[in-house]
C-alpha cells in the first residue's frame, strides 16, 4: 500500500523543524521531492512551493504557500484571487508583483488546457455533457454568470457559448431577446442554458426556475428548443455532483413551456 501520503513529508518535515528551506534535507525540498515522487504526489503547498520558487520577506518559500493556502482556503479560492487581492494581503508579507502574476497564470492554465482538449464540436446530450462543457469556464468565477450554449439538430456545438449576463439572475439581466440573438444569427435548433452559482450549491432559488419558464415560452415562439438548464456548483460530502439540471427536477415542463 502506498504510503500516505508522500505529498506532506517537505511541508510536515518544515512545520517540525521550523528551518530555513535550504536547511532542509535535500531530498523533502519541494523540487527534490517532486523528482523523486512525481508531481501528482505532491500536497498543494508542495506543489505550490514548485511553481513560486522563493519565498519573500521572512518567508521560505514553504512557508509562504502554507499562508497562501490558509488565507485563502483552497485552490479554488485562490485562483479567483485579483493580483491586487495577491500583492496586498497583510499575512502574505508582500507577495509582490511577480509572484502574483505568475500563480494567475499557473492557475488558468487547467481552464486553457480543458478548452483545448475538447472536441471540435463536442455533443451535448446529457446534464453531464454541458456540465464538462461550462465547468472550466466558470469555476472561478467570483459572480453568477448566465451563459447559452447554442445547438444544431443533432445537439452538436454550433458555436462557442455565449456569456449574456454577469450578477444575480434576474429578468432585467436575462432577457430572451439577449438570450436568443446569438442562437437565431448561428441558426441554431437548440440551446442549453447555463449559469454558476459561486456559493458551491447548485440548488435552484425561485428566479432561475421564474427565468427558465421564461425563456422555454419564448423559445417555444421562436422554433428554438430550450433543452434545459444546467447550474454549475461545487462538490461536497452531500453532493456527489457539481451540477444540477432544472429538466432532471422536474421543476420547469421544457416540453410544455410551463
Amino acid at each position: 500500500m502506498r504510503r500516505k501520503p508522500l505529498a506532506r513529508e517537505a511541508t510536515d518535515a518544515y512545520q517540525v523543524r521550523s528551518e530555513r528551506l535550504k536547511d532542509l534535507p535535500e531530498n523533502i525540498r519541494p523540487r527534490e521531492l517532486l523528482e523523486r515522487v512525481g508531481v501528482e504526489n505532491l500536497d498543494d503547498a508542495a506543489l505550490l512551493a514548485v511553481l513560486l520558487g522563493t519565498g519573500t520577506r521572512g518567508l521560505n518559500v514553504l512557508d509562504l504557500a502554507q499562508r497562501l493556502l490558509r488565507h485563502y482556503g483552497n485552490l479554488t479560492a485562490l485562483s479567483r484571487a485579483d493580483l491586487h487581492d495577491l500583492r496586498s494581503a497583510p499575512e502574505l508579507r508582500g507577495l509582490g508583483r511577480v509572484k502574483a502574476m505568475l500563480l494567475k497564470a499557473a492557475l488558468d492554465l487547467p481552464r486553457r488546457v480543458a478548452l483545448e482538449n475538447r472536441e471540435q464540436r463536442p455533443s451535448v446530450r446529457t446534464p453531464e455533457d454541458a456540465a464538462r462543457l461550462m465547468r472550466e469556464r466558470v469555476r472561478s468565477l467570483p459572480r453568477e454568470c448566465f451563459w447559452v450554449i447554442p445547438l444544431d439538430a443533432r445537439n452538436r456545438l454550433q458555436a462557442e457559448p455565449v456569456e449574456i449576463s454577469r450578477g444575480i439572475l434576474d429578468a432585467s439581466l436575462v432577457h430572451p431577446r439577449e438570450v436568443f440573438q446569438s442562437a437565431i444569427i448561428a441558426g441554431s435548433k437548440g440551446i442549453v442554458l447555463a449559469h454558476n452559482h459561486p456559493s458551491g450549491d447548485p440548488t435552484p432559488s425561485a428566479e432561475d426556475i421564474r427565468i427558465t419558464r421564461q425563456l422555454v415560452q419564448a423559445g417555444r415562439i421562436l422554433d428554438i428548443h430550450v433543452l434545459d438548464h444546467v447550474i454549475i456548483g461545487q462538490r461536497s460530502e452531500t453532493r456527489p455532483t457539481d451540477f444540477l439540471s432544472l429538466r432532471e427536477t422536474g421543476l420547469v415542463d421544457f416540453a410544455g413551456g410551463g
